[in-house]
């Protein structure tokens, strides 16, 4: 009997402070859109929507450019997004390919091989709307957009 009023005075006592401790680092300025953690600054992701064109067996997104402007040095990228509108577990990452036309493409379907395949991504709530997101998987040095899953709003960036 003892033991279990020991146990519930030390989770009693280690309750509050766990409820005080609130995130104090940067918040993003704009809500729905991916902002880069660079230490205690914040990039904005390129925002932007993607068009859609049928090849053959396959559907192919498309971002205009062949280059994001935003740039990251980190090959596990770590994102804080306040959600709005947008359910951030909703959000995917892909890797994106220059295709023939210059523009950034990723393709989904039979032939797609990997390109369609969305990189595995954690999401931690921080405070009240705010979440941490990370890529889960080292990331090889190109260009990548998130995009909540079904449609064709993009948020792009690129690892250098």
């Amino acid at each position: 009997m003892k033991f279990w009023v020991a146990v519930f005075v030390v989770v009693a006592a280690l309750a509050p402070a766990q409820q005080t401790n609130k995130y104090s680092g940067p918040r993003p300025p704009k809500p729905d859109v991916p902002f880069l953690l660079h230490a205690e600054r914040l990039v904005e992701t390129e925002s932007g929507e993607a068009s859609e064109e049928k090849r053959k067996d396959d559907m192919v997104a498309i971002m205009k450019g062949s280059t994001s402007p935003v740039k990251t040095p980190l090959p596990e990228p770590i994102f804080l997004f306040e959600s709005q509108k947008i359910v951030p577990e909703k959000l995917q990452l892909f890797k994106l390919s220059v295709g023939k036309s210059g523009n950034r493409e990723v393709v989904f379907g039979k032939k797609a091989k990997d390109s369609g395949r969305p990189i595995h991504l954690s999401f931690r709530k921080l405070d009240g709307t705010l979440y941490r997101i990370e890529a889960a998987e080292i990331l090889d040095q190109g260009e990548y957009c998130l995009s909540p899953s079904g449609a064709n709003q993009v948020f792009c960036f690129q690892v250098f």
